[in-house]
């Protein structure tokens, strides 16, 4: 089985599903921990549509997609903060494939993409129930830092220098 991965418009159908299958699933495990039930469905879709994702487009960002065997698997944005600087968005692979190497492809592939719009640093925000994110992030250099931003989300900051 393969993994492949390559940029990928950040509105076309492909990044459109693997941001519902995301997003569904951080707020539904938000909710279930917090409220004891699902996301309601109205809801999701205004939050699904308020964050188009514009900024991950060029010139200032990119939308990488995976694809385990061809099928689209998972993602990874990137986006400039400062000229120095980007922010590691959306990491995400399907249930289905996950313990099967796909994380920290995207999340090497981010960096990557991060180092060729000329960032020296990524940085990322997560929750603290999103304890695979945060495993991974650990696993793979990055160390908690001070809040970089005011997410109402977020509870834990991680960086890593890029060069």
């Amino acid at each position: 089985m393969s993994w492949t991965i390559a940029p990928e418009p950040f509105d076309s159908p492909v990044a459109a599903a693997l941001w519902r299958a995301y997003y569904t699933e951080v707020s539904d495990r938000w909710y279930l921990l917090h409220e004891g039930r699902r996301t309601d469905p109205d809801e999701l879709e205004r939050e699904i549509a308020a964050d188009r994702g514009d900024y991950l487009a060029p010139p200032g960002g990119v939308l990488l997609v995976a694809r385990h065997d061809g099928r689209p698997a998972g993602m990874a944005g990137v986006r400039l903060m400062d000229p120095a600087t980007a922010e590691l968005k959306r990491v995400f692979v399907h249930p289905d494939v996950r313990g099967k190497g796909g994380a920290p492809l995207l999340v090497t592939a981010a960096e990557d993409a991060a180092r060729a719009l000329g960032a020296g640093r990524m940085v990322l925000d997560t929750r603290g129930d999103l304890v695979e994110a945060r495993a991974l992030y650990a696993r793979l250099g990055y160390v908690e830092t001070a809040p970089y931003n005011d997410n109402p989300y977020a509870e834990h900051w991680f960086g890593k220098p890029l060069v």
